[in-house]
């Protein structure tokens, strides 16, 4: 079948419907895929060609109808991605050879897992990823990454040649609990124990939660978040990747999926978090404080989003990047992909090796992780 094929530096090429339409096809899609969330991005400069992030999406046409897209960076450099290749790019660099740009296929500053080859059938899928070689090999990048696809995806890149890698993230499963303390039941004694200290000594520094959805959050809210957020980011000498402009983007675009936890005292602020979630699954995204509180980060960005899940049935909670200490608060530990792709033959048969190592690392690190287990046998 004959498809029209473009590369688009704006979603607007595309337009919000018939990205939106493709997306409703997608079995693995999540709110970081939606046009309002990525535009958002885009349009804020948060993920633009000032910031290293320039978009270069693929898209497939069929007549009218967008029959598949990827989204796609052209990137110059590796912040932001949370499938750290720096020792990739310094031993690039070390030979005298060029690592970025490099293309990039995730959604910027999101370690969430989810269908990155959005295509309407087989046969589209197949075509798009013929067109992403064709533009590998055409743009004279080092090389592709695609970070977190689903397994199912992964295994069709690594059929297409790319090489496998593998990660760990933590999430919690919900099975039906009636409230929180019933979850607290299922977990071992001195997990439990500490959990429900955690939280006593917020209530007892005198912190009042509120929990905000987002169709409820006033302006005023959305400055206070991004004060709290950029504030810990200063105060780990960093600076964040995302603006208030952002944020108030995906307040006016995305507020049925969004969530505002904020802790005061005295009748002040003094932290907040913000959770993407859909009907089913809740994502830990952002969080940040004016004020240091003990253990206010757990009840914050962990309990009180824990609350929310029970309250309203959602399945799962995935809390994001990296965290061992994720699990002693009942988060079980799910194994993550991405694919790889180097011009470069000595470097890709390197890669392969060390990503082969790597591999059995992950593999003996899950089953460790899975003999300590925080529920009550």
């Amino acid at each position: 079948m004959n498809y029209r094929t473009a590369i688009v530096t704006t979603l607007a090429e595309i337009g919000e419907a018939a990205w939106s339409e493709l997306l409703a096809s997608q079995a693995d899609a999540t709110p970081f895929l939606s046009y309002a969330f990525l535009h958002a991005l885009h349009e804020s400069g948060c993920a633009s060609s000032d910031t290293g992030w320039q978009p270069n999406y693929l898209a497939l046409w069929q007549g009218e109808t967008l029959a598949a897209a990827l989204p796609l960076y052209l990137k110059m450099h590796s912040y932001g991605e949370y499938v750290f290749d720096w020792a990739w790019a310094d031993a690039y660099q070390q030979h005298g050879l060029e690592y970025y740009p490099k293309l990039l296929s995730a959604i910027p500053f999101t370690p969430v897992s989810g269908t990155r080859l959005l295509a309407r059938d087989g046969q589209a899928r197949a075509a798009l990823l013929a067109f992403l070689q064709a533009q590998q090999q055409a743009s004279e990048v080092s090389s592709c990454h695609i970070l977190f696809p689903p397994e199912s995806e992964a295994r069709q890149l690594e059929e297409a040649g790319y090489l496998m890698r593998s990660g760990v993230q933590f999430h919690w499963l919900n099975p039906g609990y009636t409230d929180f303390e019933q979850f607290l039941a299922t977990l071992e004694h001195k997990k439990r124990k500490n959990i429900r200290a955690e939280r006593r000594k917020v209530r007892e520094a005198g912190v009042v939660m509120r929990q905000v959805r987002g169709v409820e959050a006033t302006d005023a809210d959305w400055k206070l978040f991004h004060r709290c957020y950029s504030n810990t980011y200063a105060e780990h000498r960093s600076s964040p990747y995302l603006s208030l402009d952002f944020f108030r983007r995906i307040a006016f675009s995305m507020p049925q999926n969004i969530l505002l936890v904020i802790a005061e005292r005295e009748g002040r602020a003094i932290a907040a978090s913000l959770v993407i979630h859909t009907g089913d699954t809740l994502y830990g995204r952002y969080w940040g404080a004016l004020e240091h509180v003990p253990c206010l980060h757990f009840e914050t960005a962990y309990y009180q989003p824990l609350e929310f899940c029970i309250a309203n049935g959602i399945a799962t909670f995935e809390g994001g990047a990296q965290g061992e200490h994720k699990m002693a608060r009942g988060f079980l530990p799910q194994k993550t992909w991405s694919a790889h792709w180097l011009a470069h033959p000595a470097f890709a048969d390197a890669v392969q090796r060390f990503l082969k190592r790597e591999r059995g690392g992950i593999d003996a690190y899950l089953d460790e992780l899975n003999e300590h287990s925080p529920f009550r046998a």
